[in-house]
Order: structure tokens, then C-alpha cells, then sequence
């Protein structure tokens, strides 16, 4: 089944979409990769679901990718004495680490040291997703002074958000590792990290998920944007996770630091998805708004290599239409002639290395010689990854042996992944190339294919062939 379209889209499961026939038409409406989302549901739903999803991989033939969102530490408020209460701007209120008192409207137990060891005069602290702002006036390793910038109605534990500084705290929790060992077992193939704050916290991931899992970093908070750069550079792919990021910071800055994170991923070659409330409405409409069709097309139009959908598709009352929605925007969107423009004009200059270098001739060849397809032969995907960042005009075939490099490369930018035997040689390449291209209905006899591979084939991250061929 070919995707007529490069952008990819992720589709969170849920109580809406947990049955085969509705996974089954998600993915025929034009899903990509499936999230399951480890904030909900229990080990025996999210394998049943992964389960059915592999069940429509096999009856589709073609590689599915699954991604496992774990739930990142929770920072939350305790209870109060008598129900929610009303915090008045410009009113004192205290935090401290007592969770034996319940809280009043002058106080509250946040039973989270680490927050305390963090804070100074001047932090604000966000309650209830921002609704409510606090400024700290005071404070020590066991309490807070704060002051009411923002008042409101106050309910026992809500979430807490502290953007002004780095928290001391793991991006991992104990029920994140056992939810990681889980989905590692399960086979999943991507694992998103929440809560990410620094390049170490990926580390932490990678160190117990090895090769058994690629990594996305999820940035929403305002911490890790210090260190971009290098959280690009750690994790094999970026969520854009505009929920939070819209917490901690003001809704304005937002549309420009997914900006900034896109290119800085395209920069790298990273995968980079764009998520949250993108066709919100669709949770209980048919059609989305106009804001939010322009909202997934600025995304496509920045180069994105997938949006996603999440309430939309997990709890909402129009699942497949919202899928259906999202693959006619992308679709339209692609064929604007102004996208190309777009596209080219965000484009970074390659690294000096072979793997750059291959995939920047690769891009002119085929767009000189018309070519019907371009092929990246590869065991790690890395081929693939590399022509992906050209964001070239003709498709992407990412042939792999390997079946957990070809499931991973069904989130990248432009890759039709396709499952296939193992080669010994280029000319064995060449002759593959030329019929999976035919078979997978990408070209014809006459046409020209451009292939990149890796020499000795079957070594990893050795990107340094490149060949024509004609379809026989």
C-alpha cells in the first residue's frame, strides 16, 4: 500500500480506537505508526492492541510503526480539607512537604522535595496546566512563600509546572521503567522520553533500551531548549509536545520554537513530529476548524516529518475521519506548488561526510535525470535517513532486511519502508532496486532508479554508494 503523500501521521490508541476493525481502518485512512499512550490504560490493554496491530501489519504487508509514550514524573499539588478552594490575586499562599495537614486557601502540601531544592525568590510555579501563577517570594528546602499573580479555582492535586528552572529530577519514574521493560519485550520500536530537560535523561533511556528501541525526545519544557542542539544530536527523533510547552511558556512563543525545533531536526537529520491538539475540534465534530487545517499545513510546510493526533484518535467520536481529515491536508498541501518552495528554501546545507555528501548528489541526480524513485539499501535505516533530509522531489524506497529498521522507518519523512532479503553485492542492489521499485508500483520499464547503500553491506552508518539503474 503506498502512501501518496511524505509527511507520515501518528494516531494515539484508546478506549475510541481499541477494537481490530477501527485499528484497521486508522491505518487504511493513512496511519503510519500507532502511540500507545502509557499515561493510560493497563499492560494487558496496550498489548492487545499491539498485538492486533501486528495482526494488520502481516494481512497489509507493509511495516507499521509502534510507538510507546511513557508518562514522565507527574508533579502534582496534595488535597485540601474542604473541596477546591479560591485563591485571590495578590494573596499569600504557602507550599511546604506536609502531606499529614490537607491544604486550606493560605496553603497546600506539594510532597515533591526536588522542587523545593530548585526554586528561588522570583521562580514562578504554575498550577492547574497555568490557570493558576504563583511567584515565589521565600522559600527553603521544605517550603514556599508565594504570592497569587494569577487567582482561580483551586482543585486537589493538579499538575504543577516550574518553567524557570531545571528540576533535579529523572525524566524517568519507577512505573516508567516497568512500563519500559514491558514495551521493550512487547517489540515496540520507538519509546517517547516526557519531561526531558537535558541530553543525560536520553542516556538514561538508552542505557536500558540498547538497540532494542529508537528514542524520540519529547521538549515541553522550556529547560531543554538550552540545550537543543544536543538533545537533537542525542535522540533518534524529536516530538514538538505543544501541550506543555504551552503551559510553561506563552501561548505567542510557541508557533516559533516549533519552528525553531523543526529546523534544528531537519538541520540534523532527525525525525521530528509536530503534536498536540492539532484537529482538537475532531474529538466531538466531523470537520475540523480552519485555525487547525492551517495548523497541520504550517507543519508540513516547515518540513515536518510527521503530525500526530491524540484525543482525536484515542477518545474522541470521529477516530478515522480525523485520520481521513489529516491525510487530505498533508495530500494538499504537498501539491501546492509553493510547498517545494517552502521546502527548498529551509533546506540546510550537508556536513562534509560521505553519508551527506551521497544523499546531496542523490537529490540532484534524480531531479536531473527525472528519476521514478530513489532507494537507500539499509541495515540501520541510516541510508534512508540520510536521503530523507534531502527532502528530495521523487519517493523514497528504504529497503532493509532487517524487519525493526523497517517498522522505525515508517515515522521518516518520505520512506515507503519495504522488507527484503539480504544482498551480497551492488549488482544484486541494482537489480532489487529495479523490481521492488515495479512491484511496489513507484516506476516502469525505462525509468531510472537512484540507489545509495552502504559498503561492506550489512555495517551500519556506512552511507557511501551511490548508482543508477534502468527498470528492466
Amino acid at each position: 500500500m503506498r502512501r501518496q503523500r511524505n509527511a507520515k501521521i501518528v494516531a494515539t490508541l484508546g478506549p475510541a480506537s481499541s477494537d481490530r476493525a477501527t485499528i484497521a481502518a486508522l491505518f487504511d485512512a493513512g496511519v503510519d505508526v500507532f502511540r500507545l499512550n502509557f499515561s493510560h490504560g493497563s499492560h494487558e490493554d496496550h498489548r492487545q492492541r499491539l498485538q492486533l496491530i501486528r495482526d494488520i501489519e502481516s494481512e497489509k504487508q507493509r511495516p507499521i510503526g509502534v510507538l510507546l509514550d511513557l508518562q514522565g514524573p507527574k508533579l502534582r499539588i496534595a488535597t485540601f480539607l474542604a473541596g477546591p478552594v479560591l485563591l485571590q490575586a495578590g494573596a499569600a499562599f504557602h507550599l511546604d512537604l506536609d502531606v499529614t495537614t490537607p491544604g486550606t486557601v493560605s496553603r497546600v502540601a506539594l510532597p515533591h522535595p526536588e522542587i523545593f531544592a530548585a526554586l528561588k525568590a522570583g521562580t514562578r510555579l504554575l498550577l492547574d496546566d497555568g490557570r493558576i501563577r504563583l511567584k515565589v517570594l521565600r522559600c527553603g528546602l521544605d517550603f514556599a512563600e508565594t504570592l497569587v499573580e494569577v487567582g482561580g479555582l483551586l482543585s486537589e492535586r493538579k499538575g504543577v509546572n516550574v518553567p524557570d528552572v531545571v528540576l533535579p529530577v529523572s525524566a524517568m519514574t519507577a512505573k516508567d521503567r516497568r512500563d519500559l521493560e514491558f514495551g521493550l519485550e512487547l517489540g515496540v520500536d520507538w519509546v517517547a522520553l516526557s519531561f526531558v530537560q537535558r541530553p543525560e535523561d536520553i542516556q538514561e533511556v538508552r542505557a536500558i533500551a540498547g538497540e532494542r528501541a529508537a528514542i524520540v525526545a519529547k521538549l515541553e519544557k522550556p529547560a531543554a531548549i538550552t540545550f537543543l542542539d544536543e538533545i537533537v544530536s542525542e535522540a533518534d527523533a524529536v516530538m514538538v509536545a505543544r501541550g506543555d510547552l504551552g503551559v510553561e511558556l506563552p501561548a505567542e512563543q510557541v508557533p516559533a520554537l516549533q519552528k525553531r525545533i523543526v529546523r534544528a531536526c531537519r538541520r540534523a537529520g532527525k525525525p521530528v513530529i509536530v503534536a498536540t491538539q492539532m484537529l482538537e475540534s475532531m474529538v466531538t465534530a466531523p470537520v475540523p476548524t480552519r485555525a487547525e487545517a492551517s495548523d497541520v499545513a504550517t507543519a508540513i510546510y516547515d518540513g515536518a516529518d510527521a503530525v500526530m493526533l491524540s484525543a482525536e484518535s484515542a477518545s474522541g467520536a470521529w477516530p478515522v475521519e480525523a485520520v481521513r481529515t489529516m491525510d487530505l491536508i498533508i495530500g494538499r498541501t504537498e501539491q501546492d506548488p509553493y510547498y517545494r518552495e517552502a521546502i527548498a528554501a529551509s533546506h540546510s546545507a550537508p556536513k562534509a561526510e560521505f553519508s551527506d555528501a551521497i544523499g546531496y548528489a542523490m537529490r540532484h541526480v534524480a531531479g536531473l535525470l527525472n528519476a521514478a524513485a530513489t532507494v537507500a539499501y539499509t541495515t540501520s535505516g541510516y541510508s534512508a535517513l540520510r536521503m530523507a533530509r534531502e527532502r528530495p522531489s521523487t519517493p523514497i524506497l528504504g529497503m532493509t532486511p532487517n524487519r525493526t529498521t523497517a517498522r522505525r522507518l515508517a515515522l521518516v519523512w518520505g520512506v515507503h519502508p519495504v522488507l527484503c532479503h539480504e544482498v551480497v553485492d551492488a549488482g544484486e542492489v541494482s537489480e532489487l532496486a529495479c523490481r521492488t521499485v515495479s512491484a511496489e508500483g513507484f516506476g516502469y520499464t525505462g525509468q531510472t532508479v537512484v540507489i545509495s547503500a552502504g559498503m561492506p553491506f550489512g555495517a551500519p552508518g556506512t552511507t557511501n554508494l551511490l548508482r543508477l539503474a534502468q527498470i528492466a
